[in-house]
């Protein structure tokens, strides 16, 4: 019978838990398969009917959609940061996958974007750098650490420069903390190169994409950032209000609020003094955060429209913390306007482009 399926798809390295059920929601079959694709593929072929999949946003994510997209009518990439029946009760890699087919069943899960494959290498490309400049950044503190762990004030940058090294070393008296310092000026001294290699890669694949130039006309969007956006979002079009671009890059209000009615004389009514929790959402990308943040904070400095609009959101009593936060908001929004409708930035109708 050629009726519609539900599978859920467990995944590890070296196998799959997979569980199948039918239109009604009943379990009809369940397996462990090798995750090698033609294992997968073999599984997929096997079975009859309208095919919807699912499983979890992890490290073999993007090469599994990739194999199944052309052979499944419906494929859901899930964040599994949403899924809170997978947290409950019992846990074990069958039981992850029934909940995940009777998740899917019931059209409960939120998917992860999987899709513009035009910016795949500018993406990965955005990776690595995204991921290098962590890692630069880390030893760099973990070497001012060393030096302020003895007393020794280690502010500017003169403390990783190659010149000043020796002087700095010299100001650790300990042998085994000198030592431990050194190794940690050898890791930096690597670390440095591979960085710049890895931006000029980024820069030099970010040419082949109409977008990033697009991008660049936003004041302190500069070619790096402009890139990172493109690999960051992919296509603006999977984001149809500026709203839902606020919640993806960490900017969207959330209230929780509780006891909003209350009973007067017989009657409902509303509680006029009602405790509502306000802040930004928790669960966002935080690479793109910290992108718009930077902008942000690079613009309030830089004479411009940008630097206007944020001085005069201070002038009328805005906290400067928040009026940062309120441009990187407006800076995401004209983000997506520019980006989604080829326009150039004016900064005379800076309200308009960010509506």
């Amino acid at each position: 019978m050629n009726q519609e399926k539900y599978i859920g798809m467990d995944v590890h390295q070296a196998t799959i838990s997979v569980a199948v059920m039918d239109s009604s929601g009943k379990l009809i079959m369940e397996c462990i398969l090798e995750t090698k694709a033609a294992t997968i593929l073999e599984f997929i072929q096997g079975l009859c009917g309208k095919l919807s999949v699912t499983f979890e946003e992890g490290t073999s994510a993007a090469w599994l959609h990739d194999l199944l997209k052309p052979h499944v009518s419906h494929l859901v990439v899930c964040d599994p940061r949403r899924n809170a029946l997978l947290k409950d009760g019992s846990k074990s890699d069958r039981i992850d996958a029934r909940k995940l087919a009777e998740l899917l069943h019931g059209n409960k899960l939120h998917a992860v974007y999987h899709g513009e494959h035009g910016v795949r290498t500018l993406k990965e490309l955005g990776r690595s750098y995204l991921t290098i400049t962590k890692d630069l950044t880390r030893v760099m503190s973990r070497i001012k650490a060393v030096y302020r762990s003895w007393a020794i004030p280690c502010s500017g940058t003169t403390v990783y420069a190659v010149r000043h090294r020796a002087e700095w070393l010299a100001k650790i008296l300990e042998p085994g903390v000198r030592l431990r310092a050194e190794r940690l000026y050898q890791q930096l001294d690597v670390l440095q190169p591979v960085r710049q290699e890895a931006r000029r890669d980024l820069l030099v694949e970010s040419h082949k994409h109409h977008a990033v130039k697009l991008l660049r006309q936003i004041p302190s969007i500069g070619p790096i950032r402009a890139a990172l956006l493109v690999a960051l979002l992919q296509t603006p079009h999977r984001f149809r209000t500026k709203r839902q671009l606020w919640a993806y890059s960490g900017f969207a209000v959330e209230t929780h609020d509780s006891g909003e009615y209350r009973v007067v004389r017989g009657k409902l009514r509303r509680n006029r003094e009602r405790i509502t929790v306000r802040g930004l959402n928790p669960n966002h990308n935080h690479d793109l955060k910290n992108l718009f943040k930077g902008a942000a904070i690079s613009a309030s400095t830089r004479p411009g429209p940008l630097c206007d609009f944020y001085v005069a959101l201070v002038e009328k009593g805005m906290r400067p913390t928040m009026a940062r936060l309120t441009l990187a908001r407006k800076m995401a929004a004209i983000t997506l306007t520019i980006w989604k409708k080829g326009v150039e930035f004016d900064g005379k109708q800076l309200n308009r482009q960010a509506a």
